[in-house]
């Protein structure tokens, strides 16, 4: 018997001799994509003209259908908003407008909460603090908060920023992210950073939701004017700020709810705390969408040569969330991808598979436009029972960190594509692509995070770009301020060049990309509504 490592030696020779690069394509995608680009053009009317892009509301419908014209224009084929569901209710904020009007006057910096009611005119009222934490506090407050605007959150600490909100991964950083210290500390989500807690599990995250669910209807059957939180993140004036109801017409519709600036928020703690009156003024108009239950995925296609019938998939997800237009999250992603298939298109490069492109709806709320696709093409989870194209998939490939160079890949977990994807990544070292991230990871257990997990999920090969940071996490994720002036021109241009260049040679390959083993039945799906 061979030993093992030399067998491993000779499968990793074997799969390098196959993966002779092409570098007159590259050229020529590289040509394409910094000398006629066009991803800025898309990214402009995702963000500036259709957004924000809530799923189903009229900012996305408007997207997708700019993207099916445009896809046609540039000679894409079976070009179609693919229908999934159903989704439920969309909703839509048409205005917003808060003051403190006592004891001095100040405008109030938020943004209105997802799925929860206007206030049906102007309303006025007193701040109140409440603490609802669990179900023997509601009895506390019964009877007491009719006409009230109330504060559930404590005041928050607000730390000094003394380190740029923006932020490029230096070369210790991008090898730091190649090893895994402690495989212990290894979850669905990747290697936990030192000194961070684990993240809930799915029975904590139920819990939370289901209680939450209670919460909206106590304080409903109060009569609260307006609820006040502040942000899950952010100070400044940057808002970050997603749902407070639910899509879902069955689950209970809470008091109009705003999510303040904290400095806001805290200030009108204070206030209360020392006993001022204070007065407060709000004119919310909102409204539930419910002419169509179902939602639609943007899918066309760059049809194949010698194995037409196999695919190789790129995308990203169109929807947003409502606080401003969506730029980073992720018309960013979108416009990438669909500057990759331009590219490719435009320079009628041969490819033996087909080229397929999705722009997936509902990611915001769980995934759940990627999940109902791979579920009617690919397989369905709780059984594994196979559907007509999960033996024809080569590769998924998904964009949804906002702007920021591509810095390498993530194979989560499946260490066989990594000699394959550092030969495509060698002649981009210049361009700051250099790594292949992720090899020893954790099968998908379930889907999290972004769209890509919906592929490893059922066991196909799925992968994400890893990105500079750059303001993501402290200015633009969820945010008010997720605005095209975010976005780095530069950053763009490199990765739809990156993009074109392994969705070109994934086409050609040979063979198609190693896979993970097939995972087995599952009894239950558990929702992945909370995970983002």
């Amino acid at each position: 018997m061979r030993p093992i490592c030399v067998v491993l030696l000779a499968f990793s020779m074997a799969l390098s001799a196959q993966e002779k690069v092409d570098l007159t394509v590259l050229n020529r995608i590289k040509a394409e994509a910094f000398q006629n680009s066009q991803v800025m053009d898309h990214l402009f009317y995702l963000a500036d003209v259709y957004g924000p892009r809530l799923t189903n509301s009229p900012g996305h419908k408007a997207a997708g259908d700019f993207v099916v014209k445009r896809l046609k224009e540039y000679g894409l084929e079976n070009v179609k908003e693919e229908k999934w569901g159903p989704f439920g209710q969309s909703w839509r904020l048409t205005h917003f407008s808060g003051h403190m009007t006592e004891p001095q006057y100040q405008s109030l910096i938020g943004v209105p909460l997802a799925w929860t009611p206007g206030t049906n005119g102007v309303v006025v009222g007193e701040p109140v603090m409440v603490s609802l934490k669990k179900e023997a506090d509601f009895d506390k407050y019964k009877g007491k908060l009719k006409g009230k605007i109330v504060l559930t959150m404590e005041p928050k600490q607000i730390a000094m920023v003394t380190e740029p909100l923006a932020h490029r991964l230096t070369d210790e950083e991008i090898a730091a992210r190649q090893t895994v210290a402690d495989p212990s500390r290894i979850s669905m989500f990747g290697p936990a950073r030192p000194g961070t807690p684990p993240p809930p599990t799915a029975e904590e995250r139920e819990a939370a939701a289901a209680f939450q669910k209670k919460v909206n209807q106590f304080l409903k059957d109060e009569s609260v004017l307006v609820v006040l939180q502040y942000g899950y993140n952010g100070d400044g004036g940057t808002v970050f700020a997603t749902s407070g109801g639910s899509y879902d017409k069955n689950d209970p519709v809470p008091p109009p709810m705003v999510a303040l600036t904290p400095e806001h928020y805290n200030r009108i703690a204070r206030l209360v705390a020392h006993g001022i009156p204070v007065k407060l003024e709000f004119d919310i108009r909102a409204e539930f969408l419910t002419d169509s239950v179902d939602s639609f995925n943007v899918v066309s296609e760059i049809p194949g040569g010698a194995k037409k019938d196999e695919l190789v998939m790129l995308g990203a997800h169109l929807d947003s969330w409502h606080g401003a237009t969506g730029a980073t999250d992720n018309g960013t992603g979108s416009a990438v991808a669909i500057e990759a298939v331009r590219i490719l298109e435009a320079l009628h490069l041969p490819m033996a598979r087909t080229v397929r492109i999705a722009l997936w709806s509902g990611e915001e709320q769980g995934l759940l436009g990627s999940k109902a696709y791979v579920q009617e093409h690919f397989a369905k989870r709780e059984t594994m029972e196979l559907g007509p194209e999960y033996n024809k998939l080569s590769a998924y490939y998904n964009d949804d960190m906002g702007t920021g160079r591509f810095r390498g890949i993530s194979v989560g977990g499946n260490d066989m594509v990594r000699p394959i994807f550092e030969e495509w990544l060698e002649p981009l070292h210049d361009l700051g692509a250099t790594v292949v991230v992720g090899t020893t990871a954790p099968p998908t257990k379930q889907p999290g995070g972004t769209d890509h997990t919906s592929y490893t999920w059922i066991g196909l090969p799925g992968f994400s770009f890893m990105q500079d940071p750059m303001e993501y996490q402290t200015r633009t994720h969820h945010s008010n301020m997720d605005f095209y002036d975010r976005v780095q021109p530069g950053d763009l241009m490199q990765a739809a060049a990156i993009e074109a260049w392994f969705v070109y040679n994934t086409a050609v390959r040979q063979d198609m990309m190693p896979r993970m083993p097939m995972p087995s039945p599952v009894k239950k799906v558990v929702s992945t509504a909370a995970i983002r």
